[in-house]
């Protein structure tokens, strides 16, 4: 009986510590989920942050004529994006903005905000240019755009462009000179589709979804006198 006795001594706490290593492991598992989860929140966070103004005077939105002040300079912004219209897919959530009007941009220069909503119109291009390939924003849909013009000190700035609906922003510096005027573009680009079983060519569409803006930043020199 006693090599019995010992052998049971001897198990015991190889079976705690596996218990232990399983309460260890699961500590783990949850912390590291725990961390994702909390990464996401902080990015909506972040998004609803950026919406908000904690800052004044730092720019304003002028006319295509205005004149600039001295030591300032002029900046338009330019963006689009094409969206299915409302009911395209019938299990998206009822508060997707997708087709509908009210769709926000928001943009934040060092710390104040302006939230542009823009309705939106139907539109309808063809699947295909005319010199050949296929067309992402072909087909119906809905067309968001905006085009504003602002005005703001020389210098180094921190801009916040976003897309609230698509949960989509970009954040980077810019550097103004005085009496410049400068052109900032974003243009879309849209997911492909996943192919499936009938092998659908994997392509970009605006149907699938927005994946991402590519960013084109234009000076404007005037013409020589």
């Amino acid at each position: 009986m006693r090599p019995i006795k010992s052998f049971v001594r001897f198990r015991t706490p190889a079976r705690r510590g596996n218990a232990l290593m399983r309460s260890v492991n699961g500590f783990l598992l949850a912390a590291i989920v725990g961390t994702v989860l909390a990464g996401c929140m902080t990015t909506s966070q972040f998004q609803k942050e950026k919406s908000r103004t904690v800052r004044t005077g730092v720019f304003s939105e002028i006319g295509g004529k205005d004149a600039l002040p001295k030591e300032y300079a002029a900046l338009e912004i330019k963006a689009t994006i094409k969206t299915h219209a409302e009911g395209f897919y019938l299990l998206e959530s009822k508060d997707s903005l997708h087709g509908k009007k009210g769709y926000p941009f928001v943009l934040n220069i060092d710390g104040q905000a302006v939230v542009w909503k823009v309705d939106g119109r139907e539109e309808t291009l063809p699947t295909y240019f005319e010199k050949g390939g296929r067309n992402p924003e072909g087909g119906t849909g809905v067309r968001y755009v905006i085009q504003k013009k602002i005005r703001l000190a020389a210098g180094a700035h921190r801009l916040y462009f976003g897309l609230p609906a698509e949960d989509y922003y970009r954040e980077f510096d810019v550097t103004l000179t005085a009496g410049g005027t400068y052109v900032l573009t974003f243009e879309p680009v849209y997911k492909q589709r996943i192919p499936d079983l009938q092998r659908i060519p994997n392509i970009r569409s605006f149907t699938n979804g927005f994946d991402r803006y590519e960013k084109a930043w234009t000076e404007i020199r005037p013409d020589p006198a």
